[in-house]
């Protein structure tokens, strides 16, 4: 979708005044933290947000990512909402999100599945992949059959790969998967299930690292709990020790070019309130 140039303005800046909360829990709290995905793309091309950008993402390894769980709803207090589908029965996302209390960021998955979803960024947990091969396969495979399956469980109305006939075909069926998992699945359940398969790899560790709500791509675990700093909008926060090598595992070495304008891709979402007196919708 396109924004207002001023209102996504407005919303960068207050997810980034959310960025600086988090990151005062952390230092505070001794817990590793990264920018990770579109953000660390952001700080090293554009030393800040991409110009149309509209969520922060960060990475924790997954002992880290428990650990700021526990503590952040105290810390962050009354301003924050945080959670993950273990609190908040109607998230899907098996990750965490930090959403300011009194703001809206509501797309039609959400409004779908109920999900009183703020202006929020994402903190994705990151699991050691099993040392077999084999065995790791099936973590990463299982991971995303789950995560579809909670997507679709929520929502009918999920993101498809296509466009055009075959993209409406595959949305009609995303719409009765959603009917019929409706009927026959369990959230409670499947989330149980994600985090079993997800800890897979603590039976015998292996050398990679992955966010499996997304398990497009696997870290190197050589460094990959150490950070450095890192400048985003003027501010120094934490980023991957090697965020270079970081970002040509995620997006190729091409990842200095920027995309094509039909390739920029945002939340889009249908209604959005920064907390400044009215919701408004957008198209």
């Amino acid at each position: 979708m396109r924004y207002d140039p001023e209102m996504l303005r407005r919303l960068q800046l207050l997810q980034l005044e959310i960025l600086k909360d988090v990151d005062r829990v952390c230092r505070a709290e001794g817990i590793t933290y990264f920018l990770d995905g579109g953000t660390l793309l952001g700080a090293m091309r554009h030393g800040g947000f991409i110009p149309w950008d509209d969520d922060i993402d960060l990475g924790m390894p997954r002992t880290d990512y428990e650990r700021f769980m526990q503590v952040a709803p105290r810390a962050l207090g009354e301003r924050y909402r945080v959670s993950d589908p273990r609190t908040c029965p109607q998230q899907a996302g098996m990750f965490g999100k930090v959403c300011r209390s009194g703001t809206r960021f509501h797309t039609r998955e959400t409004l779908d599945a109920g999900f009183d979803q703020g202006v929020f960024i994402d903190i994705f947990p990151y699991d050691v992949m099993h040392a077999d091969p084999r065995v790791a396969a099936r973590q990463r495979a299982r991971c995303r059959q789950l995560q579809s399956t909670l997507y679709l469980l929520h929502s009918g109305c999920v993101g498809v790969p296509h466009t055009g006939a075959l993209g409406e075909a595959e949305k009609a069926v995303c719409r009765v998967a959603h009917a019929v998992l409706g009927l026959a699945s369990d959230h409670r359940r499947l989330v149980e299930r994600f985090e079993r398969e997800a800890a897979r790899g603590l039976e015998s560790p292996g050398r990679e690292y992955a966010t499996l709500a997304w398990p497009s791509i696997t870290l190197p675990a050589e460094g990959f709990d150490r950070v450095s700093p890192l400048s985003f909008e003027g501010c120094e926060f934490f980023g991957p020790a090697d965020p270079e090598r970081h970002l040509s595992i995620m997006y190729g070495d091409g990842w200095t070019e920027l995309p094509p304008v039909e390739a920029r891709r945002n939340h889009a979402p249908l209604v959005l309130d920064l907390g400044e007196g009215g919701a408004r919708a957008l198209s």
